[in-house]
Formats: structure tokens, sequence, C-alpha cells
């Protein structure tokens, strides 16, 4: 193993990396997509005086759906309100607390937001009087007035977004280069060169949070990680990265993924990616427990492992020659389920980037992954990319 340069002394500069190599992941670059600026953090310490201050001004409740009353008046027919047993006032539901208040009493959401708000007002009625769920967790939040942020089954395991930005904190700091841990830097197309020291503005940050989830995305780039040479003898580097999502809410699951990387882009496409793994847990009754003993431990973890078997195992694929002919090669890739035709594209990739054909276990996972990223079909590029892992790990 050779990390350029040592942990104590990161890099001043950018270094070259090849892409071409591992896999894109573009959730980062969704994410980047879909936000506008009141949803961008510029650090973590930000970000979670954001979802502090809402879950700090937050109550949650569980009541009798039967015992909630839907208010409505003709003077404002698009405004409904609720009244919910211990409030002292009516509360207005959010977008998504109103649509998850309909799935509850089985009402399609979009017709009832095209409906008056007294006529959807007696339809909810009548569904929280007859509803199975005799009991609901409300989430509310008081910030001038009184929300409905959340509506849910009495069961459901809330992890609070400040949760996992905390957790997050505990081993990245501020996120900004106070730790190892850092928004990434960006990756310089003309030389190539992945620079990890760019100014953290609106448009590069990936600390993010709306109303009703939170995702963060970090990366050691200024410690790369040397794992074997390309072709033309110049070392091929990686870095370590991570990206963590939650909904309070209920929108999505709590989730981490951590991953080696090569690069990462101007709008925040992950390159070169390696090692892919993730967690998720789903909001159950006993998700906050699941929480503080599975995900957070992984997360921390992972920020303090050594990059050594992660390597080692690069370095093994390298050095396991499965192919010393043509023949070989067909034989190896059909045995492990491919068509005629993905055998041939495989070994055209890499004769094409290698400039030889493929010999190593390595030469065929670079083959498969660049195989995969042309796929347009996403369960298509996930089992080609399954498969690549599969034999990677195959040969530590």
């Amino acid at each position: 193993m050779n990390i350029m340069p040592s942990a104590s002394s990161p890099v001043s500069t950018g270094f070259k990396v090849d892409i071409s190599r591992g896999e894109r992941i573009g959730r980062v670059s969704s994410e980047w997509f879909s936000r506008p600026d009141d949803e961008r953090y510029l650090s973590l310490s930000e970000l979670h005086y954001a979802v502090k201050t809402r879950a700090d001004r937050a109550q949650v409740r569980t009541v009798e759906s039967s015992a909630i009353r839907v208010e409505a008046t003709r003077n404002n027919a698009e405004r409904l309100e609720l009244v919910v047993p211990g409030g002292r006032q009516s509360i207005s539901p959010t977008h998504w607390s109103y649509g998850q208040l309909c799935s509850l009493v089985g009402a399609p959401a979009s017709y009832m937001r095209q409906l008056p708000a007294p006529l959807a007002a007696i339809n909810l009625q009548h569904g929280l009087l007859n509803s199975r769920s005799e009991l609901i967790k409300t989430l509310e939040m008081d910030d001038g007035r009184t929300e409905l942020r959340a509506v849910t089954g009495p069961e459901y395991g809330r992890i609070w977004d400040k949760n996992l930005v905390e957790a997050i904190m505990s081993i990245a700091g501020n996120g900004t280069g106070d730790t190892m841990w850092k928004i990434p830097g960006r990756l310089d197309w003309a030389s190539m060169t992945h620079n990890p020291f760019v100014d953290i503005t609106k448009d590069t940050t990936t600390l993010y949070a709306s109303d009703r989830d939170v995702f963060v995305f970090l990366v050691d780039d200024t410690h790369p990680i040397e794992a074997g040479r390309l072709p033309n003898g110049e070392p091929d580097l990686y870095f370590r990265g991570f990206y963590a999502w939650n909904s309070e809410v209920g929108s999505k699951t709590l989730g981490i993924a951590s991953f080696y990387l090569r690069a990462v882009c101007a709008n925040r496409n992950i390159w070169g990616s390696e090692n892919f793994e993730e967690i998720t847990i789903r909001h159950s009754k006993f998700a906050a427990q699941r929480f503080a003993h599975e995900a957070a431990p992984a997360l921390t973890s992972f920020a303090n492992s050594s990059p050594a078997p992660f390597v080692a195992g690069i370095r093994a694929a390298r050095e396991r020659i499965v192919a010393r002919n043509d023949e070989d090669r067909q034989t190896f890739l059909r045995r492990r389920g491919f068509s005629k035709a993905e055998t041939g594209k495989i070994i055209e990739t890499v004769l094409s980037e290698e400039g030889r054909p493929p010999e190593s276990i390595f030469d065929f996972v670079q083959g498969i992954t660049a195989l995969a990223r042309g796929k347009p079909h996403q369960d298509t590029r996930l089992e080609l990319e399954g498969k690549a892992k599969k034999l990677l790990e195959s040969a530590a």
C-alpha cells in the first residue's frame, strides 16, 4: 500500500486520475441538480443548526384518529386545517403530511388536492372516523404557525435528521477541512486532475436539507491512496468517500453508503468508484436503536479504518491471472453468465482502454464496469455492477 503522501502530510495540489476505471455514481449529482439555494448549506455546523432548530420546536403525539377534527371554510376554499386532541389551536398540514394523511385513510392524494377544501375536509373526516388505524402519530412544529410536518402509524420509529448530522460531525467536524473529511473538490476535465481545494459555495457544497430530508456527501480527497499502476506507469489513485441521508418525516429511509473513488466532477458525479457498501434502516419500531448500534458505529469504523484491505484486494485482483488466450477469456466470462455479445464487448473494452486483452481478474472487473456504465436501464446496470463486485471480492 502507498498513500500519497502520508496521512500527516496531505497533498497541496491536485493529482491525476483515470476515471475510465470503476463505476460512475450519479446519486449525489441528482441531489445537486434538484436542490434550490435555500436547501444548500456551507458547513455541517450550519446544517446542524437548521435541523436541530426544527427538532427543538417539534412535538410528537400519538392520538386517536377518530378524535381528529378536519376544518375548512368557504371563505378560504384552498386551506384545510386540523384540530388534534390536546392541541391549543388548529394546525396546517404541509404538502407532504397531507399526502400521508390521505394515504392513511385510503384516499388518493392527487384527487383530494383538486377538491375545494370544504369538500376535501368532509372526505378526510369520514376516512378518519372509519380508519382501520385507531391510533396515529403526528409530528408538529411551531414556527410562528403550527404546522403538521408528518402523520405516521403509531409504530413509526423516528430517527431525527439532527442525530444523523451529529454522528457525521463526530468524525468530520465542520466538514470544511478541519478534519480529513470535507466537501469534495472538483475534477478538471482538461488535465484529468482532481483538485481537492475548491472554494465552498452554494454551487459546490454537498450538504443539503429540505423540510422533509437531509443529505450529506463528504470525502477524504487530500490523502489519495495508490493502489497499483496504470498502463502508462503512473499511479492509480483513489480516495475515500461516503454519503448519508435521512428523513424524519418518513419520505425515505436512513442510509449510509461508503466507497473509494477517483474524482468528483463539477456537477457532483462520482467517478471511478470501487468497493461500494450501503446500509439502510427503515423507520420501523426499533429504528433508533438500530441507528445507534449499527449505522453510527459503521460510519465511525469506515472513517477510522485503514485502506490496507482495499488496496490488498485491488493488488490481488491485478496479480491473479485467469486468462492467457482468447479461448480462456471467452470461457471465463461465459461461465459467469455473460452472453456472447457481452463477452465480446468486455474484451474489446479492455483491449481499447488497456492496450492489451484482459488477463487478470482486475482487467475483467474493469471491462464489466465499463459495460455497465453504457447501459441505459438501471436494473441491468446494477446487475452488471454486482457481478463485477462479486468477481473482485473473489480475488481477495
